[in-house]
């Protein structure tokens, strides 16, 4: 059977494939990509693009690993799939258990594996309210989040999620979630003479539950760097605040490191920068660097003993067909390895200091830079405005964003934008060189389409 032409298909895709975020406004000109090579990955055409964003903030170890279509290939010659419900189970997932818990904060107790981040957003929401109600505290139902955090968009995880577009056109969302702002110094509002950004976001968390009610709160979600909401970085004096509110209040706090998790901040997890440790964290992406789908929560000790020893009929009755696939979590295993064995936290966290310090060089005096964020491994943001003075953004018409991502995609990068800030995330295996390619090729396209 002949290969299709790339125009045969385009076609094919345009009529027969719904995509996420889907608007055939945005997918005239889709790019199909179909090989990839460490922080490279080629398209149907034979063109080469330097990955800016990992896939999708998810391939840590880079493209075309053998290691892991190997690992996968053996465990589908063993045991593709079984059940993994309650009264069965496979080594891999029993081994991947283990070895997350060994490599987590020393809080964390046990894993419950899902197939991606926001299946695992909604087991930490309903393990959260399973919890309260085992401790006798059944109007404990209610999640706080974060505006600007992205946390899926399945039911409750989109409710959860700070962004409106999302909600728009799926009204009306699930009942119980309210959200607060995250500490995002740049276009932080109301923070008290002599207060800090990070003491104000914080303090907003500790109003609303008092005005909740704490009787009525499960659980705070926070990704510990905002990631698709803007690459949100937050204050050194925030998350040790966080920790002692959820404390003092009886409120579970629930990192979703889905994103930050598996060494992309330049630590396995990314709380371990604030000496901070969660409840519950979510995980999914860079857990087997996307080369096969998982995800998962990991719980601490209370909440696994909570599971434990409620009577039968008042069991943790949540599943997926899916939990604990022997062949992604044997993926996941190798995955692991290769991190541990390559150090790919010291990478991520060199590599990251350079991109940080090269937009800061770049783009620390341009009229229409507003804000750079980084300084934790590779992750980096940089955000346009109008006018540098007011912070004021750009008319939504203009679709500057968009617009430079283009641009980069000329030149040779693949990226995403969210308004107008442009994301860096690549992979975290990318080279001195590529790391200075992926800033140049941002200053080129900039330029290109403001002019400076």
């Amino acid at each position: 059977m002949a290969t299709p032409s790339p125009a045969d298909l385009i076609k094919a895709d345009q009529e027969h494939l719904i995509h996420p975020l889907h608007h055939p406004m945005d997918h005239s000109e889709p790019l199909i990509f179909v090989k990839g090579r460490g922080a490279v990955v080629t398209d149907v055409q034979g063109r080469e693009y330097l990955d800016g964003l990992a896939g999708l903030w998810n391939v840590n170890v880079g493209h075309g690993r053998e290691e892991l279509a190997q690992a996968a290939e053996r465990q589908m010659r063993e045991l593709a799939y079984f059940s993994n419900y309650v009264g069965s189970s496979n080594i891999p997932a029993i081994t991947l258990a283990d070895r997350l818990i060994g490599l987590a904060y020393k809080t964390m107790q046990a894993v419950f594996f899902t197939c991606g981040g926001a299946e695992s957003n909604e087991s930490a929401f309903k393990t959260a309210r399973f919890y309260w109600k085992a401790k006798g505290k059944p109007d404990k139902v209610k999640i706080i989040a974060r505006r600007e955090g992205y946390h899926g968009v399945t039911g409750q995880a989109m409710s959860a999620t700070g962004m409106a577009p999302y909600w728009k056109m799926f009204e009306p969302r699930v009942p119980g979630f309210l959200h607060i702002q995250p500490p995002y110094a740049y276009r932080f509002q109301g923070a008290k003479p002599g207060e800090t950004v990070g003491q104000a976001a914080a303090r907003e968390l500790e109003e609303a539950i008092l005005r909740e009610g704490q009787d009525t709160v499960a659980a705070f979600i926070a990704e510990p760097i905002i990631g698709g909401g803007g690459v949100i970085v937050p204050p050194d004096d925030y998350f040790p605040r966080i920790r002692e509110i959820c404390t003092k209040h009886q409120v579970l706090f629930i990192a979703d490191e889905v994103i930050t998790g598996f060494c992309r901040t330049g630590q396995w997890f990314a709380l371990t920068h604030w000496g901070v440790e969660p409840d519950i964290m979510s995980f999914a992406k860079g857990v087997t660097s996307g080369y096969l789908p998982l995800g998962g929560i990991m719980v601490n000790r209370e909440i696994k003993d909570a599971i434990d020893t409620v009577p039968p009929d008042s069991r943790w009755m949540h599943a997926y067909t899916y939990s604990g696939h022997p062949a992604c979590c044997a993926v996941g295993l190798k995955n692991v390895e290769i991190m541990e064995r390559e150090r790919l936290w010291e990478n991520a966290a060199r590599m990251g200091t350079r991109l940080f310090q090269g937009l800061k060089q770049t783009f620390g005096d341009h009229p229409h830079v507003g804000d750079i964020r980084g300084g934790k491994g590779l992750l980096a943001a940089v955000e346009l405005v109008a006018d540098r003075a007011t912070k004021a953004t750009f008319p939504a018409e203009q679709k500057v964003g968009p617009r430079v991502q283009a641009e980069m995609i000329k030149r040779g990068v693949a990226t995403r934008t969210r308004g107008e800030s442009v994301f860096f995330a690549p992979p975290l295996v990318i080279t001195d060189a590529q790391v200075d390619r992926l800033i140049a090729v941002a200053r080129d396209a900039v330029k290109a389409v403001l002019g400076v």
